[in-house]
């Protein structure tokens, strides 16, 4: 086992038509678990992922599991070839990925609990009332001053601190505009409305999150094989009466990607590998770790390059 890999598990946005075909055309003993995610969801896992429609793939209650079931195959290629991480984490939705890989949680039970946790945060917020935008070029301690005044037209939080100058905001739509002005007003270079109407990581999702945390009470939680860097607090943790409370306050909480990242670093990770669909996550850390060997599984040539790599 080469030392020092971090695994890190995407989230919401990376999602594609097509995701994941390739690597199943090419490593069919994975088609098992689209067949186990198909029994748990009720329809046809694969033919979501690998053909769409798109309309279809990003709602959310579908998008999750979708996610998931793209990186835990994409994980099965790496565990075939003997790769065991030092350390894992996922970006929100990502979290439940990164507890799979780890044996924090069976597969069918994450498939059934991101599943639930889609259709909650779709019916916590009414269609249409959300926003969501990147914030570019300003500090973490001024988007919080800027969403503390954005407040008084409604709720508003930073989401995601995901890099060295990028935040996300979200929350009621007409504070997020409010947001945006003020942003620019203090130095924004660049502020990104983003195509997510669920105002995730924000107050707004309490209620989503108190809904969530009767299913994670019912599922059976495992210590770690690693440990796992939460989004909540950026901490380590690996054992499992740890796991319920960390993603029920995950939900509302923002997600501190960069500490996350970080923390990993210290704890030795000097190779992070990306599994599953797209490269949100690599470009974010490029950005957080200059020097971080950082590679992505997420179709054949992917993984060929990320094994030459790992065991050289």
């Amino acid at each position: 086992m080469a030392s020092g890999i971090g695994l890190v598990f995407p989230g919401q946005g990376s999602q594609s038509v097509g995701m994941g075909k390739s690597l199943c055309e090419a490593h069919p003993a994975i088609k098992q678990v689209y067949e186990e995610a198909s029994a748990v969801l009720g329809y046809d896992s694969a033919a979501l992922c690998f053909e769409g429609p798109a309309e279809r793939l990003n709602l959310t209650e579908y998008t999750q599991p979708a996610l998931l079931v793209s990186s835990i195959a994409a994980l099965k290629t790496l565990e075939s070839a003997g790769i065991q991480p030092i350390a894992v984490a996922g970006h929100s939705l990502g979290e439940y990925s990164a507890l799979v890989a780890v044996g924090g949680v069976s597969f069918r039970d994450a498939v059934g609990l991101v599943q639930k946790r889609g259709r909650y945060m779709s019916e916590a917020v009414a269609p249409g009332t959300g926003l969501v935008a990147a914030l570019l070029g300003l500090t973490p301690d001024v988007v919080k001053d800027v969403c503390r005044e954005a407040s008084v037209v409604g709720v508003v939080a930073a989401a995601n601190f995901n890099s060295p100058g990028q935040v996300v905001i979200a929350g009621e739509k007409a504070a997020v505009e409010r947001a945006i002005e003020l942003a620019k007003e203090k130095g924004c270079k660049k502020a990104i409305p983003l195509p997510v109407s669920v105002p995730v990581h924000t107050p707004l999702m309490q209620r989503a999150a108190d809904r969530l945390a009767t299913d994670l009470a019912a599922i059976r939680w495992s210590d770690l094989r690693a440990p796992l860097i939460n989004n909540a607090e950026a901490r380590a943790i690996s054992r499992a009466n740890e796991i319920h409370a960390s993603l029920v306050k995950q939900l509302p909480s923002s997600v501190l990607w960069e500490d996350t990242v970080r923390t990993m670093g210290t704890m030795g990770v000097t190779t992070f590998v990306e599994v599953g669909p797209g490269a949100v996550l690599t470009g974010l850390i490029k950005r957080i770790l200059p020097e971080a060997r950082l590679m992505n599984v997420n179709d054949p040539k992917s993984l060929e390059a990320t094994l030459n790599n790992v065991n050289r």
